[in-house]
């Protein structure tokens, strides 16, 4: 790829090399990495996948803007949540679906992996388990100093299932953007509900993801 027997050493070792664009791009064809592995090599590589950083001032009153649509009555579930899949704000909606969001130090990642209640809900669980484990070994790899996602890594794989299902690969995801999935909701309805997940990264803070799960009469995926 035009480098030294030295880079490659270095490469191979973990110590710190100089990744231009330029071999990113040649690294990610004889790797043959896929789009969300690209963009991990990528934000490993370049100091994280965009957004706020720690210390730097909320641009223009991002967040509360983005809290204030979050909250709007809308007829679907809409949620924010920051790196760390801690949720910042919901609507109504998501509060009926999902009453935990209402708790202390709510956290979508850890509902999801390690609760009972996310088992008997996610149709088909451990299928959506091993994405959102996917998930959160991307946001590792582009912010491997931050310690909300350490510590969060921790509580998930300290349960056995999720153990094993990471232990399994190691796939990594961008976004659950499009996602199709069913939900077992008796006390929204009695039947299983179908929905899509459409991820919206805000401009100024790429780090939040802005969620709505929508209604829709397709097939969850990997049926």
């Amino acid at each position: 790829m035009g480098v030294s027997e030295r880079w490659y050493r270095n490469l191979e070792t973990g110590a710190h090399v100089p990744l231009s664009m330029e071999i990113l791009e040649r690294l990610s064809r004889a790797l043959l990495l896929g789009p969300d592995e690209r963009m991990a090599l990528h934000g490993h590589a370049l100091g994280g996948a965009g957004g706020r950083q720690p210390g730097e001032q909320d641009p223009r009153g991002a967040t509360e803007e983005l809290a204030a649509l979050t909250s709007a009555r809308i007829g679907f579930p809409s949620y924010l949540t920051d790196q760390a899949w801690n949720v910042l704000d919901h609507n109504a909606a998501m509060a009926r679906w999902f009453p935990w969001v209402r708790e202390p130090d709510a956290n979508l990642m850890r509902w999801a992996l390690t609760t009972n209640a996310a088992r008997e809900q996610i149709v088909d669980w451990p299928r959506h388990a091993a994405q959102y484990l996917a998930l959160l070994r991307f946001a590792l790899v582009t912010r491997p100093d931050d310690t909300g996602l350490g510590a969060l890594r921790d509580a998930v794989l300290a349960d056995r299932a999720c153990r094993d299902l990471w232990d399994r690969g190691a796939k990594v995801l961008a976004y659950r953007h499009g996602h199709r999935y069913e939900l077992r909701l008796p006390h929204v309805s009695p039947e299983p509900l179908k929905v899509t997940s459409q991820v919206l990264l805000p401009a100024y803070r790429q780090e939040l993801r802005y969620v709505l799960l929508l209604p829709t009469e397709d097939e969850p995926d990997g049926s």
